[in-house]
Parts: C-alpha cells; sequence; structure tokens
C-alpha cells in the first residue's frame, strides 16, 4: 500500500467518525439543550466534512490538529450522563484530559468537568422566550438566521413575529420578497432549511418556526397581545432611535426588554457580551449592543489590558460598505459618504473609539479612532495600535493571544489565526467578534499593533444574541469551566 493510499483510508475512516458523531450531536441538542462545541465552534448541524475541517483548523490555534478519534469517546462518554442543558466543548475536554495525571478513564474524567450540568447541579429547561424583531435589514435576517437555528428542542429563544413598514406592492408580494431575502444571501449564502410563506396568516414558517409578520409604521401601531406574544425581548434592528426615550416606545403589551443593534446614546448601556455582559442589572429593559467594530476592539483591548495595561491606544478600522452610503454619486446628509462606496475609499468617522469607555469603565487610557469604508461588501480589520504599561516581545504576545482565544472567559468573542495568505473574505461567517491576524502583529518593546479581522454582519449578529440569550436567561454555562 503507498502512502497516498494511506492517507485516503485514514481519511474514510475519520469521515466514518465524524458521521456517527452527526447523530449524538443532535440528539443531545434536541433532547437535551447540550450544545456541542470544538474549541467554542458549535458542531450542531454541521456536515461529516465540516466536523473534520472544524477539528483541523485547531491545528492554527493549538499547534496541533485535533483528530475524531480523539474526541468520539468524550461525546460518547456524554450520552451517559444526565445531563441539563448546557454547552460543552469537547475540544478543551480533550486537551484537559491530556494534561491530566490522574489517571482517570475518558468516562471518569468527563463526567467530573462536567458536572455542573449533571444530576441535581444540572439547571431546569426554561420555557420558552418570545422575541420580536424590530426591522428586517442585513442585521435582522442574520438575526433571524441565528434564532432559527438555535431553536433546537424548542426551548430558549422563540423568533415570533417581525415588524416591518410595507413595501410598495401588494402585502402578498411583500411577504414573499422578505422571505426570498431571508432564504438567499449574496454574502451568507442560501439559508439552511426550509421556508414556505403563509399568504393568507402573513406569516413565514422557516424550519417549523412560525414567524408573523406585522405591517406597522410606528411601534405605537402594534398590539403584541393580540398575536399571543407575552414577557418578550424585542430587537430593534432599524437604528432609528438610540436613546433611551425612543427606544422607550417599543415597551408595550407584550415586551418585557428592547435591545438596539446600534451604538446606544445617553444612559442607554452598551454592551459587548464577554466583556461587560455581567453588569447588566436584571430590572433593565433598554440597552444596546453597541458597534460591530466597538465588538471587534473591546475583547481584545481588554485582554491586552488584563495583561500588560494600556497607557493610550488608536484605532483605524478599515470597514467594509454598508448600506448608509450611496451605490452611485448622489446627495448624502453625511460628509463623503454620498460619493459611490463600490467605487471609492471614503474617509469616515466612527463612534467605537469613545464606546470603549462605556463597555471599559475602568480603562482609563485614551483611545482615538478613525475609519475608511473600502469597497468590499462585508468583513473588515481594526487595526490597534497600543502603548503597553510594560514592555514584551512579540512571542509572548502571540502565545498569550493564542490562549486566550482557545481557554479564557473570551474565547467565544476571540479568534486566532496564524494563516499567512488570509484575506478579508476568508471571515464571511465567523461567529467571533474578534480574530487576531497571528501574522500581522507587530510588538516592539512597549508598542504593539494588533491586527483584527471581523465579519462586521454574521459575527456582529451573534454577539446580538449572546447579549439576548444573557438578559432572558437562556445563555447556558459552558463546560469545561474557561480559567479565569
Amino acid at each position: 500500500m503507498t502512502v497516498n493510499d494511506d492517507s485516503f483510508t485514514n481519511w474514510k475512516n475519520r469521515e466514518e467518525i465524524a458521521e456517527s458523531m452527526i447523530p449524538v450531536i443532535g440528539k443531545l441538542h434536541r433532547e437535551q439543550d447540550v450544545t456541542v462545541l470544538l474549541h467554542s465552534r458549535s458542531l450542531v448541524n454541521k456536515s461529516v466534512v465540516s466536523i473534520l475541517k472544524t477539528h483541523r483548523f485547531a491545528r492554527q490555534i493549538a499547534g496541533e490538529e485535533l483528530s475524531v478519534t480523539e474526541t468520539l469517546p468524550f461525546l460518547q462518554a456524554l450520552t451517559t450522563l444526565d445531563l441539563g442543558p448546557s454547552q460543552i466543548d469537547i475540544g478543551m475536554l480533550a486537551a484537559t484530559y491530556r494534561a491530566d495525571d490522574r489517571g482517570l478513564t475518558v468516562a471518569e474524567f468527563t463526567a467530573g468537568a462536567v458536572i455542573g450540568a449533571t444530576g441535581a447541579n444540572k439547571i431546569e429547561r426554561r420555557e420558552p422566550r418570545d422575541v420580536v424583531l424590530y426591522g428586517f435589514g442585513r442585521i435582522g435576517r442574520l438575526v433571524a438566521r441565528l434564532l432559527i437555528e438555535k431553536a433546537g428542542s424548542g426551548n430558549g429563544l422563540r423568533l415570533r413575529a417581525v415588524v416591518v413598514r410595507r413595501g410598495g406592492g401588494q402585502a402578498v408580494e411583500d411577504l414573499v420578497k422578505r422571505a426570498s431575502l431571508l432564504r438567499r444571501d449574496s454574502i451568507h449564502g442560501q439559508f439552511q432549511g426550509t421556508i414556505t410563506v403563509d399568504e393568507a396568516n402573513s406569516t413565514i414558517i422557516a424550519n417549523g418556526n412560525e414567524i408573523k409578520v406585522i405591517y406597522a409604521n410606528a411601534p405605537s401601531e402594534v398590539d403584541y397581545t393580540a398575536y399571543g406574544i407575552k414577557d418578550a425581548i424585542l430587537i430593534d434592528n432599524t437604528g432609528k432611535w438610540r436613546d433611551r426615550e425612543g427606544l422607550s416606545q417599543h415597551l408595550r403589551p407584550g415586551i418585557d426588554k428592547v435591545v438596539l443593534t446600534a451604538p446606544g446614546k445617553g444612559d442607554v448601556p452598551n454592551i459587548v457580551h464577554g466583556v461587560n455582559h455581567d453588569t447588566i442589572k436584571p430590572d433593565e429593559q433598554i440597552l444596546s449592543c453597541a458597534s460591530c467594530t466597538t465588538n471587534a476592539i473591546v475583547p481584545p483591548l481588554k485582554a491586552m489590558a488584563d495583561e500588560y495595561g494600556v497607557l493610550r491606544g488608536h484605532v483605524e478600522t478599515v470597514h467594509s460598505f454598508t448600506n448608509d452610503q450611496n451605490l452611485l454619486d448622489n446627495y448624502h446628509e453625511s460628509d463623503r459618504r454620498g460619493r459611490s462606496a463600490p467605487l471609492n475609499m471614503v474617509l469616515t468617522e466612527t463612534g467605537a473609539a469613545s464606546a470603549v469607555a462605556k463597555a471599559l469603565p475602568d480603562l482609563k487610557a485614551r483611545i482615538t479612532g478613525s475609519s475608511i469604508r473600502v469597497p468590499v461588501p462585508n468583513v473588515s480589520i481594526a487595526i490597534l495600535n497600543l502603548r503597553l504599561a510594560r514592555e514584551t516581545t512579540r512571542e509572548e504576545v502571540l502565545d498569550y493571544l493564542r490562549n486566550v482565544s482557545l481557554a479564557s472567559p473570551l474565547k467565544r468573542q476571540i479568534d486566532f489565526i496564524s494563516a499567512p495568505d488570509a484575506v478579508s473574505s476568508d471571515f464571511i461567517g465567523s461567529r467571533h467578534s474578534s480574530i487576531i491576524d497571528a501574522g500581522a502583529l507587530k510588538v516592539e518593546g512597549d508598542d504593539a499593533i494588533l491586527y483584527l479581522w471581523y465579519d462586521n454582519e454574521f459575527g456582529y449578529s451573534c454577539q446580538v444574541i449572546r447579549v439576548v440569550q444573557h438578559v432572558s436567561g437562556v445563555e447556558y454555562p459552558t463546560y469545561p469551566v474557561p480559567a479565569a
């Protein structure tokens, strides 16, 4: 047998193992609300090849490839346990088991590592929490996709309705067009599942989820109780109102909390999940998820401040063009944004630097910022230039940030890539809010420059969902517990 035959046989064996993992992962998710992760990446509803690629990707951040032969025993061990709702990272289980010297079997080690999610310790499944989307643009539709994907066993979050202004055509035509935009996306691809339209009841049915489409020109026009919606979290994707007074219009019968997908103004809390979500007061009804760029820079900024201290910094964002720019030169109320977005680099302002103070109030360093919009439709990069409180080396910072992405409380926000030829399109669909480009990192003494990729649409939408899960009480704990 040749080497090539050995490689092919090995691949086929791993394919067979990955195929056997799919029904186990699906059953845990549907029946016990357990989401199986691999280094913070969900394996739920993933294909054989996707599972194998996710295992291989671990090589870039952990230094060696994970094999399905190594993680399968941990997955099998989970099926023997009385698990409650949780997220369990089998990549972290495998990594920590390697370093464990107690001589335990895989089953014994797994039972101990996830003990907080089993038996008398497990949390009970909660009743589904209603969610309403106010607006159905780029972020609204991606948030809808995520809510539908995470419906799982039917517990957790349940997308009940979408509120939009009626289009120029007939109601039926409007509904069909909105369903079509949910079904197909030029950047993020096809919706994973089936979508049908119930024209008579103004409803979109996506993977069995009945989503009422409500037409209204203002919050005051909607009676949510008429649709059986109660205690709901409303996600405002329009950005029309950004202060407490404007967003309070949504607090009507049936709506309990309002989450804004744009930077909040005034006393509206700006939340970056993973950094300050634990500061949300239980009775807070209005909050903001800040901006995509704020979510990209704050987690790595916190990580660097925690380890090295930060005296000052500047962030320059090279940002994909957005829907508030013109396709062709035309009047725009903002400077420069009236010039053709697909044809120009456009200097513009960013509020991300000033938003840092809201998310990291203990950081005393002055952070400045500016932005350039460029002719790509998605994925941006933030260049974070920092003056540190102590000198360090590039190797030390790389090792530290790699570990942060693998085993810290920020591992859902911060990703790490060492591919030498990575470009922006490689990060379309990333669920992390910030991806550290190892090859581009520069460190000299007490100066460090971090290059942070981020999918400003999908990665940000994932952060929005995490905030909504947290305030709704369905953000289930992750095991094994990351080191503080």
